[in-house]
């Protein structure tokens, strides 16, 4: 028998599966990576060894308005850790900036205060100007010009008008934009809804290079990386961080350079070659990844690279917010047809692209290939409205997946983080 202890909001359910059908695990090397410093340490060696810019003290001497964008939320980046030497970067080369951290929410919903307290710590949060984007204030937003794609570039105010602009961030595998981190803190973080929803249209999202862990050839990443350069993204600290969320990798510079670096580590320490099976096991990493079920979509890819045609994908998210998105509930809900569905995603124009049409699209995507068994804590009605199969442990996915299956032969994959791992089919 073997046992894993996965992932699921702020605790573990354990997944027992006998020898007899387990095919495989795949599993990131980032989750046994001994980083040879600690996570502070990485960050500022990281500062004061740039790539391709000259160091952020010299590029802050004489610069009035700085503006550091820092992610939302959503996302695990360890500020505590990277945001205190950045502004101490500046500040070295600037005592007197006027500096504002931008929060970058992108299509999401606001942070509250409660939450960047929790990110940021008492003192950041005591001491330094803080503003929440947000991707509907039109007086807020500046008009950058056109995207290669076509598209209108608009983003927030601050960062457009900023003398210098700097962003922290992660890298992770990301399910259509290769990555996240890097030029992903401009658009989607910074700009307006407009842009973003065009930037994620129908036909990007179609694109087979707009895959996990896929940078050349990826119309959605070639727009985004277009859009920090014209914002004038001067400087990037992004970090890789491991399962506790800890940095155990860390680049600064460049927006693309720096980024690349980062990108090269993490993919030689998470690609993995899929194990097919007809049944898959996957969560979202647990908290803060797995707080509804639209997020969960990410996770979910990873076993469809790995999940056999017909097969069954068990998803362990907690969700403790629900779905996430109130058109991508809505979506599913009213429309019981998913080839109809993705009919409708595919014959749509880029400008006419809808909120959460890219995550609906993905979702159906992988739908259209397996039965999703989705163990959280939602109501059952709602995830039967998103097309799953709903379970409250581990051991009810498992009777309901082999149920569906219907082999006595079946095999299973398990991945324990399926948004730290890029799955080559």
């Amino acid at each position: 028998m073997k046992e894993f202890l996965l992932p699921y909001g702020k605790e573990k359910l354990t997944a027992k599966i006998e020898d007899e059908h387990f095919a495989g695990v795949l599993l990131s090397e980032l989750h046994s990576y001994k980083a040879p410093k600690s996570g502070a340490e990485l960050v500022q060696e990281a500062l004061e060894h740039p790539i391709g810019t000259p160091r952020l003290c010299d590029m802050a001497a004489g610069k009035k308005k700085v503006v550091v964008i820092s992610s939302d939320h959503t996302r695990p980046v360890p500020s505590h850790i990277m945001m205190p030497l950045i502004l101490a970067e500046i500040r070295k080369g600037n005592p007197d900036a006027d500096i504002t951290i931008l929060i970058s929410t992108g299509l999401h919903r606001s942070t509250t205060k409660e939450e960047l307290a929790a990110k940021f710590g008492p003192e950041i949060m005591a001491n330094e100007k803080i503003v929440v984007h947000d991707c509907d204030d039109k007086d807020n937003l500046v008009y950058l010009g056109k995207l290669p794609s076509g598209g209108n570039l608009i983003i927030n105010r601050l960062a457009a008008e900023a003398d210098l602009l700097v962003a922290e961030g992660f890298i992770e595998p990301h399910f259509f934009a290769g990555f996240s981190g890097g030029r992903k803190s401009v658009l989607p973080g910074v700009a307006s809804r407009e842009t973003v929803m065009y930037n994620h249209n129908s036909g990007f999202i179609a694109d087979p290079h707009a895959r996990t862990g896929v940078i050349e050839g990826n119309p959605v990443h070639n727009d985004m990386l277009y859009a920090a350069r014209a914002a004038r993204l001067d400087f990037i600290v992004n970090v890789v961080i491991d399962a506790a969320h800890d940095p155990i990798f860390a680049v600064a510079g460049d927006c693309d350079l720096a980024h690349r670096v980062g990108r090269e580590f993490l993919a030689s320490k998470c690609q993995v070659d899929a194990i097919p099976a007809d049944i898959v096991i996957s969560t979202n990493g647990g908290y803060p990844l797995d707080q509804n079920i639209y997020q969960s979509v990410k996770g979910m890819t990873a076993a469809e690279a790995t999940v056999k045609e017909g097969g069954v994908i068990i998803m362990l998210s907690k969700a403790a917010d629900g779905h996430g998105g109130k058109y991508f509930h809505e979506t599913f809900r009213d429309e019981k047809d998913l080839n109809r569905m993705m009919k409708t995603f595919l014959d749509r124009k880029p400008e006419e692209t809808i909120i959460d049409q890219w995550q609906s699209q993905i979702f159906a995507r992988l739908l259209l290939k397996a039965t999703v068994v989705f163990v959280s804590s939602c109501d059952d009605q709602l995830v039967e409205d998103l097309h799953m199969v709903p379970a409250h442990s581990m051991e009810e996915a498992m009777e309901k997946a082999k149920a569906i299956v219907k082999k006595d032969d079946y095999k299973v994959t398990v991945i324990p983080d399926g948004v730290s791992v890029i799955v080559r089919e």
